[in-house]
């Protein structure tokens, strides 16, 4: 039992350094142009789809946990995970290559396009530690505990990765090829 509290203390410690580091790091590196490249304008549908897969496979894999599928429900997060960071290094590419988009569409819809992108941000910045930790609970075999935090986790992710995509869909009329 000491183990699994000192795993958990240092899991708590790591979190905490990524859930601060990342944020900083994306924020630092969007202010970065790379000079005398070329802009990766193919990345932004590309990083779309990966939200979109990203999104089918958490409901996936909330199906298989209340199947009782243990096996493809941790397959499924890891893979989730992996899509996330893969969006995240995409999109910090695209952003160091490319200028910013401005939001092209007028009236009502602009203030609905502004509402999803603030919501769809902070929301990812809070899902950091979210996942570690429902992850790390997991992981520590600390099943209770991941559920409870599953439960918060999971309709956040969900949302993030939905509004990636909605995001996209809104803004990309308005790209610069």
């Amino acid at each position: 039992m000491e183990a699994n509290v000192t795993d958990e203390r240092k899991f708590n410690r790591l979190i905490a350094v990524v859930s601060i580091v990342i944020p900083l790091v994306v924020a630092i590196l969007f202010g970065i142009k790379i000079p005398n490249v070329e802009p990766l304008s193919f990345l932004p549908p590309i990083y779309a789809t990966i939200n979109g897969i990203t999104a089918v496979l958490l409901l996936i894999a909330v199906w298989a946990i209340k199947s009782g599928n243990q096996k493809l429900h941790q397959q499924l997060m890891t893979t989730s995970i992996i899509l996330s960071l893969l969006f995240l290094v995409m999109y910090i590419a695209y952003h160091m290559t490319s200028d910013s988009t401005s939001y092209g569409g007028e009236g009502v819809i602009r203030y609905v396009y502004f509402f999803i992108l603030i919501t769809h941000i902070v929301l990812s910045i809070a899902l950091i530690p979210l996942v570690l930790r429902t992850y790390a609970m997991a992981y520590l075999k600390k099943f209770d505990n991941h559920r409870a935090l599953a439960r918060y986790t999971f309709p956040v992710w969900l949302y993030v990765a939905v509004t990636g995509v909605v995001v996209y869909l809104m803004i990309s009329p308005y790209y610069v090829y």
